[in-house]
């Protein structure tokens, strides 16, 4: 019964990977804000499948700043190199502080990872990670993927809801996927 089990858990995970494949080279998100030019994505669940069929050849990228990478907490996998780092400057219109690019972003992930890695990235919902994607197709890196509903998911939209504005629609904490707030000297970001 258990070496059944196990044969029906390793069909889902091939079926899921073929198709997590299959799609996250399909559509491009709705939300504009999230396409790159590499026309690459894949959703959080995708993403996990993606890197668990493959785990020697599949990286997962978190390019949020140190901060969300520590306290918000990240994929037990993912190496963080941020693509923009907060500032003190505090934004009153948007109601948040600052974020300035991260000028060695290209550099640091280079020495991680080959032009020609398997790179799944994530940041809080997409926004960051389609930078990030653009940034490292323009330094010649082919294989990148956005991962779209990234690690915080995407804000419910529903006035009636109580989770209305809250980031509760998808994402890889709200999927339920292996997080963590544990660093890793190996995988975190450092100047």
């Amino acid at each position: 019964m258990r070496k059944f089990a196990s044969v029906l858990v390793a069909v889902f995970l091939l079926s899921g990977l073929c198709a997590a494949t299959a799609s996250a080279q399909g559509a491009a998100p709705a939300d504009t804000r999230k396409h790159t030019t590499l026309g690459k994505y894949c959703n959080a669940m995708e993403a996990y499948i993606m890197y668990r069929g493959k785990p020697k050849e599949v990286a997962i990228l978190d390019v949020r700043t140190p901060e969300e990478y520590d306290f918000v907490g990240h994929a037990e996998m993912a190496a963080n190199v941020p693509v923009k780092l907060c500032t003190t400057k505090f934004d009153a219109e948007k109601k948040h502080y600052g974020m300035a690019d991260n000028p060695d972003f290209v550099a640091q992930v280079s020495k991680r990872y080959g032009k020609d890695a398997t790179i799944l990235v994530m940041c809080r919902s997409g926004q960051r990670a389609a930078v990030a994607v653009n940034l490292l197709a323009q330094a010649g890196f082919t294989n990148v993927y956005n991962v779209v509903d990234g690690f915080e998911g995407d804000a419910v939209n529903d006035p009636e809801s109580v989770f209305n504005g809250k980031r509760m629609r998808n994402g890889w904490k709200n999927y339920g996927l292996p997080w963590t707030n544990a660093l890793n000297p190996e995988l975190v970001w450092s100047k």
